[in-house]
């Protein structure tokens, strides 16, 4: 339900959320199902048309992902004819000239991830959204008014004013509500551009997810449904200032080599688009009366392809926080948001070390280090019982 009047200048609501991306909404929906009075503030008017052009934002959901999605009530909302099951993942470095794999077969999974579009997920999102009846306020956030005994209020530049109980912080890694309530980010620059673009693909990519590992220079090739994959191409903002001067035909020419010509000749379906990556994590993910969520909480490296599920596990870690308050519980009592912080804290630490640890490994120059990183690469290959672990950490 959209609400952009300013003739109710002043409303008031159980859990404000300020961001309409994925993790906002999943918030707004997952709130909304026990029975809170919800607003969505979307800052930036989003729209969620279907269209038949492949979105370059691309997310591989976990298994476990999508089953919540499914209990969301979102899941049946998907055009499934626009996604896309990994059935195994190919892994390379420099020096291995046969990749480590990955099967779903060999942990007895049925897959190891869904390849998703941004547009296909928000649709569904907002659609499930709509049905739940949830107010959608698009304005920008003027003011934050903190009362720590009462409510938080949000001052709109349209004039109007909401206030909750509960204010959730969606709203990205640039977090307008984040520098609001002066909550400190720590930023690891990685000195890397990742560049994004879709492709049609002369071979079959057979539901494979391929990843190939160099110095500062780790590309993934994606399946999509209809021979057509996705790319993600982590590199020095250095290199990606020079292919980005190429044409398209002479950038898919540097894919199809970077990626040992296995997908054949790659034929460009979209427009390249790059964004620089660092690494950012907030020093605190709640305050009085607020809580932060998805990239307003934390950003990570794209090479574990996790940034969106780690966002919505965080959702998950809140939607479980707020079914266990009892009637009279203020949900917005710092002591009580306490209880969300700790059950995310191991998560998002473990997926910082994950990435910047993978990163500086296939990153060094040192000989021994390099040496140790590919008997480590080989050894994996051989291990049944590793790889079987690694793909159930993966996939949950």
């Amino acid at each position: 339900m959209e609400n952009n009047k300013n003739s109710d200048m002043n409303q008031e609501f159980d859990i404000i959320v300020v961001g309409a991306g994925l993790v906002g909404l999943a918030a707004a929906i997952a709130c909304a199902r026990q029975g809170k009075h919800v607003v969505v503030i979307d800052t930036n008017n989003s729209t969620h048309k279907k269209t038949n052009t492949w979105d370059t934002r691309i997310y591989a959901l976990t298994p476990a992902t999508a089953d919540w999605l499914q209990s969301l009530g979102v899941w049946q909302h998907l055009d499934t004819v626009r996604i896309n099951n990994i059935h195994a993942m190919h892994i390379w470095n420099q020096a291995n000239e046969n990749p480590v794999i990955l099967a779903d077969e060999d942990a007895h999974l049925s897959t190891l991830g869904i390849i998703v579009e941004n547009q296909n997920v928000m649709y569904a999102l907002r659609t499930r959204l709509d049905a739940l009846g949830v107010t959608v306020i698009t304005d920008a956030v003027d003011k934050i008014i903190d009362d720590n005994n009462k409510d938080i209020k949000i001052n709109l530049v349209n004039g109007t004013q909401v206030s909750a109980t509960l204010l959730v912080a969606a709203d990205g890694a640039h977090s307008f509500v984040r520098q609001q309530l002066s909550i400190a980010t720590k930023i690891k620059p990685f000195n890397q551009t990742a560049l994004v673009m879709n492709f049609k693909a002369e071979k079959n990519h057979a539901n494979v997810a391929r990843q190939w590992f160099a110095p500062h220079n780790i590309l993934a090739l994606l399946p999509l449904p209809a021979q057509h994959v996705s790319m993600v191409w982590s590199v020095s903002t250095n290199y990606a200032t020079e292919l980005l001067s190429l044409t398209s035909e002479e950038f898919a020419q540097r894919v199809s080599e970077q990626s040992r010509h296995l997908l054949g000749k790659l034929k460009p379906i979209s427009e390249v688009a790059s964004f620089e990556l660092s690494q950012s994590t907030a020093t605190q993910m709640i305050a009085p009366r607020a809580v932060l969520l998805g990239d307003a909480a934390h950003q990570i490296h794209p090479m574990a392809g996790q940034g969106v599920n780690l966002g919505f596990r965080d959702v998950i870690a809140f939607e479980a926080i707020l079914k266990k308050a009892h009637g009279l519980q203020d949900i917005g009592a710092y002591h009580f948001l306490r209880q969300f912080e700790r059950a995310r804290k191991s998560d998002i630490a473990s997926m910082n070390n994950l990435t910047s640890g993978l990163d500086y490994l296939f990153a060094s120059e040192h000989g021994a280090l390099n040496t140790a990183t590919n008997w480590g690469m080989r050894q994996l290959d051989k291990r049944s019982s590793v790889k079987n672990f690694l793909i159930k950490q993966a996939v949950t």
